[in-house]
């Protein structure tokens, strides 16, 4: 499961798709970062995440839905993962 070492370790109510408020600002936990909590802040783009210390002026609440990204948001992240040696237009087929 998702945040269990974070549940277990931190004895918070770490789960995806919390709502949280981490110094002062409203965001949502999107990923399980081991140790810490991956949170999409509502003031980044969909699919921006930071690593949060479980413990560290985090605030709980609700449970949330996560923004999906867009489309091209998708497609550039992929191509980031698969650390290609070509551009972005020729992995994607452009140029």
């Amino acid at each position: 499961m998702a945040c269990e070492y974070v549940k277990e370790h931190y004895g918070v109510p770490a789960e995806i798709g919390r709502r949280v408020v981490v110094g002062g600002t409203p965001g949502i936990i999107a990923e399980d970062r081991g140790h810490y909590i991956g949170v999409n802040l509502d003031c980044d783009k969909p699919g921006v995440v930071c690593n949060v210390h479980p413990t560290d002026n985090v605030e709980y609440l609700e449970m949330g839905v996560i923004r999906k990204m867009t489309r091209s948001q998708q497609r550039y992240r992929d191509y980031l993962r698969a650390d290609s040696t070509l551009s972005f237009a020729e992995w994607i087929g452009a140029a």
